[in-house]
């Protein structure tokens, strides 16, 4: 998507040891609506023919793309909690993610009534870095016994293999943009 890659010119900084990305002038701390609903088409129109029946994310910078995703396809968002609420009861499926970039270890959880086996489920990220946190929503809807439809994500580091093992297993991942490498003032996207 042409428009993300230019924001993500003009307005990302690349910190840290060249693997962080911050975009969050309009991704993932201020929101620009417009441009999440656009980018939110676009992934919608992907899977469109995939059957879905639920958009999966986790909070909380994937919820604002999940929705609108789901929007777009017509159905709903079930975002997975990082922490576990009182409100949540009955049973739940759960996973165990490592944040880079909180440098943390959460139990993501759903609740078992919100994901079954009739479900079609299609994640939905800002970013796919290392993969954990595709990894424990894949682990997710595995519990449900529910379908993967595939993974749509806004950013793709690719030199960080996140992906890998799931496109080796067959699983579907669109990424509006891909980066190939990234150093601060210079960022390379996959063709």
């Amino acid at each position: 998507m042409q428009e993300l890659k230019a924001r993500i010119l003009a307005e990302g900084q690349v910190i840290g040891c060249n693997e962080v990305l911050k975009v969050d002038s309009f991704l993932n701390h201020q929101i620009d609506p417009q441009f999440i609903m656009r980018m939110g088409k676009e992934l919608a129109g992907r899977f469109q023919a995939a059957g879905v029946t639920k958009v999966l994310t986790v909070e909380a910078s994937g919820i604002a793309v999940a929705m609108a995703v789901a929007l777009h396809l017509g159905v709903p968002v079930v975002f997975a909690k990082k922490k576990h609420a009182v409100t949540q009861q009955g049973g739940l499926y759960s996973a165990e993610i490592y944040s880079f970039t909180r440098r943390e270890t959460v139990h993501i959880t759903v609740e078992s009534r919100y994901l079954d086996a009739r479900d079609v489920v299609l994640v939905v990220d800002d970013f796919l870095a290392h993969g954990e946190a595709l990894h424990g929503l894949t682990e997710l809807i595995k519990q449900a016994g529910a379908k993967l439809a595939g993974a749509g994500i806004v950013i793709e580091k690719r030199f960080q293999h996140g992906g890998d093992q799931l496109r080796a297993d067959g699983v579907t991942i669109e990424a509006l943009a891909a980066i190939e490498k990234m150093e601060p003032g210079h960022i390379v996207f996959a063709e």
